[in-house]
């Protein structure tokens, strides 16, 4: 299991940053890249409420019987709770996969931490515990696509 750490300055104020940590069809707007839609099943943004979220991916997938010629969706799965919540500060979950990959099973957490800075606020994403079948530069990336989502929407009010 592996950690990443990626941060970004957003001219918002910690309170409307903090609005998109905790807002389930926000983050249903910003959390994937582009090519990912994703459905928000339930969000309860309470200390130890939890969550469920389904991702489906653009590009179909082969599901390896060539001999069918058979063709699919590829869909992707997490649940968690939130462990903290610290008004205009903090959120902290703690999430798995659905999966039958051992590869990419297990409890990762994920913490935002918001900080006054420049006018705006740095937000922090440190990510513990990320499954081996998904790596750090991958999952850095991932973030990275994500975050330009939010500050697109915590700056303008749209992602594009």
């Amino acid at each position: 299991m592996a950690t990443t750490r990626i941060g970004t300055q957003i001219n918002a104020p910690r309170s409307a940053v903090y609005q998109l940590l905790v807002d389930g069809d926000a983050v249903a707007a910003w959390m994937m890249p582009d090519g990912i839609a994703v459905e928000v099943h339930r969000f309860e943004p309470v200390e130890g409420g939890s969550f469920s979220i389904t991702l489906t991916y653009d590009d179909p997938t082969d599901t390896g019987q060539h001999d069918a010629g058979t063709v699919r969706q590829q869909h992707d799965a997490y649940f968690g709770t939130f462990r903290s919540l610290i008004a205009d500060e903090q959120v902290v979950e703690v999430l798995e996969f659905v999966t039958e990959k051992p590869d990419m099973t297990g409890a990762q957490t994920v913490t935002f931490t918001l900080t006054d800075a420049d006018g705006g606020t740095h937000l922090e994403v440190l990510h513990e515990g990320v499954p081996a079948g998904l790596g750090p530069v991958e999952n850095e990336i991932g973030w990275q696509l994500a975050l330009t989502k939010l500050v697109a929407l915590a700056e303008r009010g749209t992602i594009g």
